[in-house]
C-alpha cells in the first residue's frame, strides 16, 4: 500500500521521525542528561517503524537514515522483513499456506 503525502505532511513526518530517532539514539548511547523511560523508548521505536512502513524512508529521509543509528536499524529491519516475505511467497508456498492456516 502506498500513500501520497503533501509537503506539509512529509515535513511533519520528518520532524516526528527525527525526534523519535534522536531519543532512541540518546538512550542507546547512554546519555546522562536524558530521562530514560522504557515505555517512551518503545513508543519511539514503534513510531519510527510505522512512519518508515508508510513510505520509503531512504527516499523520504536520506539524511536521517545516514545520521541516526536507530533510524538505520528500523529501515534495515523493514527491508529484511520485506525480503523474507517475498522469499516466503516465492520459495515456500506450502509453508506460507500452512502458516496462514495456523495463524487463524
Amino acid at each position: 500500500m502506498t500513500y501520497k503525502f503533501g509537503r506539509p505532511a512529509l515535513i511533519a513526518l520528518a520532524t516526528t521521525a527525527s525526534t523519535a530517532a534522536a531519543y532512541v539514539d540518546a538512550c542507546d548511547s547512554g546519555a546522562m542528561h536524558t530521562r530514560l523511560d522504557p515505555s517512551h523508548y518503545q513508543t519511539c521505536g514503534t513510531l519510527l517503524f510505522h512512519i518508515f512502513s508508510l513510505l520509503d524512508a531512504k527516499d523520504a529521509f536520506p539524511s536521517l537514515i545516514e545520521q541516526s543509528a536507530a533510524a538505520r536499524d528500523v529501515y534495515e529491519s523493514l527491508q529484511i522483513s520485506h525480503r523474507l516475505e517475498i522469499s516466503q511467497l516465492i520459495y515456500y508456498p506450502q509453508l506460507t499456506a500452512l502458516l496462514q492456516k495456523v495463524s487463524i
